[in-house]
Parts: C-alpha cells; structure tokens; sequence
C-alpha cells in the first residue's frame, strides 16, 4: 500500500472515532489516540519514516495553535503562578519515581520525573471547555514551562556525550535563552512602535491565504532558527503563534488566521499526529504499571489541587484537571529515553503508559466536571 492509503485510513479511521467522542463529551482528540492505537496493531507496515514526517507536521501545527491561544502577556502572567507549580510538581514526581529505580537517582529518575510532571499544551486547549477559559493562560503556561523543560532534558540527554564540557553546553542554553528573549523583545518593540503599520499592511492583503502564507513563512523560519540553537522547530512555531496575537495585528487578521490554521490542524495533521503516536504504543503495560501510573496520576492531582487552591473545591478541582493532562510528548520522549538506554523496564512502562493513559483520565475528569456543572474554573 501507497503512504497516500495509509494516510487515507488514518484519518478516516481517526475522524470517525473523534467525532463519536466529541458525541459521548470527550475531546476529540480522546478518539484520535484511540484510533491510533487500535490500527498500530492492523497497519504493521506503515512506512514510519514518511508517517513519522507527517507527524511532524502535526506537532508543529498544534503546537502553533497553541501559541494562538494566548498572549505574550497572559504567558508572563501565568508564568508566575505556574512555575511555582510546575517546580514543586517536579520534585514530588522525582521522589515518585525512585521505587521503581531501587532507590537511586540517574538520569532516568530526572527524565521520568519530567514525564509525570508534563502537561501538553495541545492537550491543554483542547480540554479548555473542562476548566473555563478564565484559567486557560496558566494552564497553557504551566504546559509550555514544562514542555521546554522536558525538551530541554531530552537536549541535555542527546548531546552529553558530543558536548566538549559542561561550558559549551551551558553557552548553548544561554544562546537558546537570548533567541527566544530577542524574539519576544523585537515582537513587544513592534506592538509599541508599528503596530498600526503592520496592521494596515495586513489589511491590503487580498486574500486568507497570502495571510496565512506571511505566517507560514515566519513561522518556518522560527522553526529552522530554533533548530539553529539547538531547540526543537515546534518551539519556533509556538512563538510564531505566540507573538502574532489579535492585539498585535487585529482582531479581523487574527481570526482569518486562526480559521485556516485550525482547519489545517485538527482537520489533517492533529490526527495524523495523535495516531501515529498511538501507533507507536510499544510498552509492555502490566497490572502494576496501571496501579503505579492511577497512583501517579493521584499523587499528582492532589498535588496540583493544593498548589491551586482558590478557597472553592470545585474551582480547584477544575483547575488541577486542566494541569494534570499529561500528554503525547511524554510518549515520544519517553521513547527517546528508551532509544537512549536511560529508561528501561518497569519506569519506561509506566511512563509511556502514563502519557497516554493521563489523557483519558484528564478528559474524563473533565466529562465529571461538565455533568456535574462544574467546567468553569474562576
């Protein structure tokens, strides 16, 4: 069979099963996942490096999507509340890990413990409608810290060995730091200075598409210069996203975009993405991996709860089922991890199975929350 025929049956399989989720009250992306892991045992030979592009593509846009979501401002904004959150989490989650390591603190122990501590911003926006929108920009910005944080592990983990000293890899997460500081500076000069030039110019534009094709290519060449400094590209694409808010070139050229990039996304390669991952579902999940990963994910609420706390359970409530939503990533780099031979065994089951398995309990307690008329998080 054809890429094209796999392509075909991935989304068609992946859409049905969004939508019959959609039905019941779940993402859709719940179903996206499942179909994924239903067809990873039909499509054996699915071309992986073909499909593994197209996944990329995925990340990418959800990732974009994301960054459409909220503003340079709102993400300073919760910063603040969520970093906090975000540094307790992880520590609570490196002691987690140590029965399952005998004890002893490795690079597994870290790399698992940014696992359990990840929240997916896609994942984030698509659970919006548990936890209210009033909410959304500390979830995002809890899910960004503590994806670049994994992302910045996942980093560490692949060049230790190529890095001369601990000096060039420190110079490299400060030229990392200074790209992503430089590019939110030059888009807030750019609001105070000329942001009725540039909303003017992208009024003359005669079509969605050369809007939509300014972006693309700003948002490619974030990518490829994140890339550059040794970042992942998807992080160029959420600054992409991220800087281009409605306050910076208008409401009317904001939603234009926010139209087609969404179609694009969850209509071609958000399933794509989700399925592909589930496709690729390899571990080996026992009676005891489900037991450790409920009690993770328990441990791991509760924890979020506390720090979250308003004075009202149920708004608390709502706030910890948006943070603790896990994610796909956690998936990937977890498998990365595995590839890497630093996570292995019972601790590589669980966090894969964690990642995936977060997402459902997630969305489910978000269901709970809207049945109980509890989504709205204040």
């Amino acid at each position: 069979m054809q890429i094209i025929g796999y392509v075909l049956i991935i989304i068609a399989v992946g859409r049905f099963l969004a939508e019959l989720f959609e039905r019941i009250g779940y993402p859709g992306l719940v179903g996206e996942i499942t179909a994924g892991l239903i067809l990873g045992y039909v499509l054996r030979n699915a071309p992986a490096q073909e499909m593994n592009l197209l996944a990329e593509f995925g990340i990418f846009f959800l990732m974009i999507s994301a960054g459409l979501e909220i503003t340079p401002e709102e993400l300073r904004m919760g910063g603040r509340r969520a970093f906090p959150v975000y540094l307790v989490t992880l520590g609570v989650m490196l002691l987690l890990t140590l029965p399952l390591t005998g004890y002893s603190i490795g690079v597994g122990n870290i790399l698992a413990a940014s696992i359990f501590a990840v929240a997916s911003a896609p994942v984030v926006v698509r659970l919006k409608r548990f936890f209210g929108e009033s909410y959304l920009h500390v979830a995002l910005s809890y899910a960004i810290i503590s994806e670049v944080m994994i992302l910045v592990v996942v980093y560490l983990l692949a060049n230790i060995e190529s890095a001369g000293s601990p000096v060039d890899m420190g110079l490299t997460l400060l030229e990392q730091a200074l790209f992503v500081g430089i590019v939110l500076y030059i888009n807030y000069a750019i609001g105070i200075q000329h942001k009725v030039w540039l909303m003017t110019r992208l009024r003359r534009l005669r079509s969605d598409e050369a809007v939509f094709g300014l972006f693309m290519v700003l948002a490619s060449l974030l990518g490829f210069l994140s890339e550059e400094v040794g970042m992942h590209f998807t992080i160029g694409g959420f600054l992409a996203g991220l800087i281009l808010h409605s306050d910076l070139v208008g409401t009317r050229q904001y939603e234009r975009l926010e139209t087609i990039i969404s179609g694009v996304t969850y209509g071609i390669f958000a399933p794509i993405f989700f399925a592909w991952r589930g496709m690729n579902f390899r571990a080996d999940v026992t009676v005891a991996v489900v037991y450790i990963t409920l009690a993770v994910y328990a441990v791991r609420f509760l924890v979020t709860f506390v720090l979250t706390w308003d004075g009202s359970t149920r708004s608390s409530f709502a706030k910890a089922t948006g943070l603790v939503s896990f994610g796909v990533l956690g998936l990937l780099v977890a498998d990365l991890g595995h590839e890497y031979g630093v996570i292995s065994g019972e601790l590589y089951a669980v966090a894969a199975f964690t990642s995936i398995a977060g997402i459902f309990l997630a969305a489910t307690m978000g269901r709970i929350l809207a049945l109980t008329g509890g989504g709205e998080a204040q």
